[in-house]
């Protein structure tokens, strides 16, 4: 099923709200509660839900242990999913050492770099030399990438990655990647949501101040 990406990032943020309402103790749940939590509408949220065959009861509610359940299933997170990343200097390095992805069942299986200096092999997440990219992605069926490389790299990055077999690209490099129709990349460009932020805060003070 193909689905549109804000409805999936949606689906992440039910999912999120409901370990939050779990571990307060909630059994069960409303479509309005998850509206408020995520500020959407309650239609919304049933929208979101009947996509996926999930539906719930109008009085009882959803049950969140079950709700949880086929939500993770839908997102992937029923079983750990192993990436790579390509660049080893300080994102990708903050990337490896982040200790938060394995409770959402993401494993860093290894990362690649062009630079002798940065490879170690022993490591609790191995440093490889690039050129084995191809053949680490096939071994271990790694369909993930995270690209941490300067954007003059990146384009090259992400073409080793497709031709290695990665299906879907986490790109931090600040450039818009294209890639083959059969891939599915997200750009993240830290630096632009930076000023898009900084702009807004300067508004908001002059809005303030007159």
């Amino acid at each position: 099923m193909i689905t549109n990406k804000n409805c999936i990032i949606r689906l992440s943020r039910y999912k999120n709200s409901l370990y939050r309402l779990q571990s307060l103790g909630f059994v069960k749940v409303f479509s309005e509660n998850l509206a408020d939590a995520v500020g959407v509408t309650a239609a919304q949220v049933r929208k979101d839900f009947s996509l996926f065959g999930i539906s719930g009861n109008r009085r009882g509610g959803y049950e969140i242990g079950s709700l949880l359940e086929k939500l993770n299933t839908i997102l992937g997170k029923d079983q750990v999913q192993k990436v790579v990343v390509v660049g080893a200097g300080h994102l990708g390095g903050a990337l490896m050492r982040y200790n938060g992805f394995e409770k959402e069942g993401i494993k860093i299986a290894a990362c690649f770099d062009i630079d002798p200096a940065t490879y170690d092999r022993a490591s609790r997440i191995p440093v490889l030399p690039i050129e084995e990219l191809r053949a680490f992605v096939k071994d271990n069926a790694i369909r993930i990438g995270i690209i941490a490389v300067p954007d003059v790299a990146a384009a090259q990055v992400a073409e080793q990655m497709s031709n290695a077999g990665i299906r879907g690209i986490l790109n931090f490099a600040p450039i818009r990647l294209k890639v083959p129709e059969d891939v599915t990349i997200n750009n993240v460009n830290l630096e632009l949501e930076l000023e898009n932020l900084i702009y807004f805060v300067n508004i908001l003070n002059k809005t303030k101040a007159k």
